[in-house]
């Protein structure tokens, strides 16, 4: 049955609307987009505060390892809820290390710009169990939980690397499955990619950015140091998207990843504005690949100063 000329004049219209209005966005995309991330360190961003009060210079990633692991701590305004994350955490690396002295690590905290007393909070820690296991990177002003990260796994030591949340929302003793699972994934010429997942995610993020990964969101992340490396130094993105970015670009780097289940609860105090921060996070994927896309971001690795 043929429709009225009418009907077909209505979609016509609203086709070409539609082109016109996904144009539109693309070009909006392309022209707003900063063509590299800004990676620039203010100087007093360049150093950590040890033990003994005193100022020392932060190590860089393009230097050797000298730890096995390091777990890197994003922390905004997380006075009531980092001691938990470390008492656990560094509970679990200490009796780790004493059943297998070859196994080293460090924490570091990087306080995101708090207005309580998170440095205060986690310096206790540095001076408990010294500056050589526990650090904390104090920036500037607010960057975002990406940026956080970011500088945290500038200045780190580990061969693997792991972010992980404040909240302590996963059980750290789940990074055993992570570890266990990164050695059954194949080589790749460049690196491995760790990222540890557990629930499932939105449809934006499959459709738009990231195949195969049910949750791009949880806070719980294993990288090699030269996988690392690589994505953090192209990553653009600094607050709620930015793992969806992190993701997309280990997938066009073609770094494996793999998802493994871990123990997870639900703590209080999140710092999400449900309306809004899910809004930020729709234009965030939409931006991601239509700047991909349209060549206004590209995958460069460079050096943090």
């Amino acid at each position: 049955m043929a429709l009225p000329p009418a009907l077909l004049a209505t979609a016509a219209a609203l086709a070409a609307l539609a082109a016109l209005l996904l144009v539109l966005i693309c070009i909006i995309a392309h022209i707003t987009a900063k063509k590299m991330p800004t990676l620039h360190r203010h100087e007093e961003e360049k150093y950590f505060i040890n033990a003994e009060g005193r100022k020392e210079s932060l190590p860089s990633i393009h230097d050797p390892p000298t730890k096995e692991l390091s777990v890197v701590v994003p922390s905004y305004n997380e006075e009531d809820r980092l001691p938990h994350m470390m008492d656990e955490a560094l509970d679990y690396l200490e009796k780790r290390q004493k059943r297998d002295p070859s196994f080293t690590y460090e924490v570091i905290v990087v306080n995101d710009g708090s207005k309580d007393q998170t440095t205060q909070v986690a310096m206790k820690y540095c001076k408990k169990y010294g500056s050589d296991k526990v650090r904390v990177l104090s920036l500037v002003k607010n960057r975002g939980k990406g940026g956080a990260v970011r500088m945290g796994v500038f200045s780190s030591r580990g061969k693997r690397i792991l972010m992980a949340d404040a909240d302590g929302a996963t059980e750290f003793a789940d990074i055993e499955k992570v570890e266990e699972g990164l050695k059954n994934l194949q080589p790749w010429p460049r690196s491995y990619f760790r990222t540890l997942l557990m629930y499932g995610f939105h449809f934006l993020v499959w459709f738009l950015c990231v195949k195969e990964i049910r949750d791009t969101q949880c806070g719980f992340k294993l990288l090699t140091r030269e996988a690392a490396l690589q994505t953090f130094s192209t990553l653009h993105i600094e607050r709620w998207a930015f793992d969806v970015e992190l993701l997309y670009i280990a997938q066009r780097l073609r770094i494996p990843i793999a998802e493994v289940a871990v123990n997870w609860t639900e703590i209080e105090g999140s710092k999400l504005v449900p309306f809004w921060s899910w809004l930020q996070m729709g234009r965030d994927l939409l931006f991601i690949r239509l700047r991909y896309m349209t060549g206004a971001w590209q995958l460069e690795t460079r050096k943090c100063n």
